[in-house]
C-alpha cells in the first residue's frame, strides 16, 4: 500500500512568484515584523532566521546586516559578530532541539549553490541519527515533521531565555 505524506507548504515553494525586487535577507533585518519574516535573533551586525525552505527542521540562516557576498569583504568586527552569532544560534538549537549533530556551512558564488549569491549567509542544519533516510533518493520528497511556526515559538523561548534578542 502506498503511503500518502503531506507537506502543504512545499506548494508555497513550488508556485511561487519569481523574487520581488531586492534582497530577502535584507528585507527580513530591516522589518520589524520578525514573526513574519521568521528572524529568531537580531545581534548587533548579524542576525538569525528560519530558512523558510529547510534542508531539515531547524534549518537557520546567520547573515551579517550589510549586503555583502563574501567573508572577505567584512571587516573585523562583522566577522567576529557573525561567528559569535553562528555560535549561540548553534548552542540555542542544541538546547531546544538535541540534535545529533550539525552541517554549518556557506556557499559562495551561484555555481557552489548559492540562492542568495549577493548576501553571504551561513548555513545551521541539525542532524539526527536516522533523518537521511530513503524519501530524498525514492520520492524526490524531504520529510519535515514539524510546522515553521512550532519551530520559530520554540527557538524564540530558547534564544530569549539565552540572553536579550
Amino acid at each position: 500500500m502506498v503511503e500518502q505524506l503531506w507537506a502543504p507548504w512545499r506548494m508555497q515553494y513550488i508556485k511561487q512568484e519569481p523574487e520581488e525586487e531586492g534582497c530577502f535577507l535584507c528585507k527580513a533585518a530591516a522589518s520589524e515584523d520578525r514573526r513574519k519574516n521568521l528572524v529568531i535573533h537580531k545581534g548587533e551586525r548579524s542576525f538569525c532566521l528560519l530558512n523558510r525552505f529547510p534542508y531539515n527542521n531547524g534549518h537557520l540562516l546567520i547573515a551579517p546586516y550589510e549586503h555583502k557576498g563574501d567573508l572577505c569583504q567584512l571587516d573585523d568586527g562583522e566577522r567576529a559578530d557573525l561567528m559569535a552569532t553562528l555560535c549561540e544560534m548553534e548552542s540555542c538549537v542544541r538546547a531546544a532541539m538535541q540534535p545529533h549533530g550539525f552541517n554549518i556551512g556557506i556557499n559562495i558564488g551561484k555555481v557552489s549553490g548559492a540562492g542568495l549569491p549577493g548576501h553571504l549567509h551561513f548555513h545551521i542544519v541539525p542532524r539526527w541519527e536516522g533523518d537521511a533516510n530513503f524519501m530524498p533518493v525514492l520520492a524526490d520528497a524531504k520529510v519535515i515533521p514539524q510546522a515553521l511556526e512550532e519551530v520559530y515559538d520554540l527557538l524564540v523561548k530558547h534564544a530569549k531565555a539565552r540572553r536579550k534578542c
